[in-house]
């Protein structure tokens, strides 16, 4: 089972990746109607408004209503960010973070973020505690990284709260506290996030700040597998090959390893390799 070593593989997946979201949809913004939207929102961001802006941004770099174009993106948000407008500067500073749309500087994301944080935008208190806790373009500092996300988490922020919920599994800037831990990620989890709903399923396995229960570890790994995170897929195939909180079924488990076996899990690999020589689930070779 992927356990221990792995909740730490999943669990550093899940923070470093876990940029907030510039913005889910552009606040202004009707997928129903994506020319009538883009026409309204460029009417309001040439005029001048912040919000608007930063809805043009948000369509440019993901292509809602118009031709995907990262560097227009870049123009919209820098407009909106000078305005001082706190969702702009975090998703500027996303795209400096990256390099997408402008040349990579994680100095200038990393003004961004402070200067989104300091007004207390979720989003770029998120950002900026993780570039603390993995030390890019800072000095890392756990309690830094810590506190940004505390204030992120209490306000909702569904990555910060996984975000979190990582700091207490692993002690980083407060003593290890698995209960605080699993409670964050139940946070984050209840609100369809999937690493952290692979982590809880993994705290349920292995007992840490809850009561052992493979069943509870079954349906928040099959929560996290129905969102494509392979090594959730590959878990609960194993709870399938073992019959643990599930009845057993060797399809079953062949079913979900052969889908983290297709997300490039190298153990989902192997087992699918050993159910084929055992004879079990009518397995093939990846």
């Amino acid at each position: 089972m992927k356990n221990a070593a792995s909740f730490l593989s999943l669990a550093l997946c899940f923070s470093m990746p876990a940029f907030a979201q510039n913005a889910a949809t552009p606040a202004q913004v009707n997928d129903a109607q994506p020319a009538a939207n883009l026409r309204d929102v460029r009417a309001a961001a040439e005029r001048g408004e912040a919000a608007a802006q930063s809805d043009l941004g948000g369509m440019y770099e993901k292509g809602i209503g118009i031709e995907k174009d990262e560097a227009q993106a870049v123009l919209w948000y820098r407009k909106a960010a000078e305005q001082g407008y706190a969702a702009a500067q975090s998703s500027l500073g996303m795209m400096y973070e990256d390099g997408r749309g402008v040349a990579q500087d994680r100095a200038q994301a990393i003004a961004l973020y402070r200067k989104a944080a300091e007004q207390g935008h979720a989003d770029g208190q998120n950002n900026l505690g993780l570039m603390y806790e993995y030390g890019q373009g800072v000095t890392r500092d756990y309690a830094q990284a810590l506190a940004l996300f505390r204030k992120a988490a209490d306000q909702g922020s569904v990555q910060a709260q996984g975000n979190l919920g990582n700091m207490y599994a692993f002690g980083r800037g407060v003593a290890k506290d698995y209960v605080q831990a699993a409670g964050w990620y139940r946070k984050a989890a209840d609100q369809g996030e999937a690493h952290a709903q692979f982590n809880l399923g993994v705290m349920y396995e292995e007992g840490r700040g809850v009561a052992h229960d493979y069943a509870q570890a079954a349906v928040w790994y099959r929560k996290a597998a129905e969102q494509g995170i392979a090594f959730a897929q590959f878990n609960l195939g194993l709870l399938y090959a073992n019959g643990r909180g599930v009845v057993q079924d060797d399809a079953e488990a062949v079913s979900w390893y052969r889908k983290a076996a297709a997300l490039g899990d190298t153990d989902a690999q192997d087992a699918l390799r050993t159910m084929q020589a055992r004879g079990r689930g009518n397995s093939k070779r990846p």
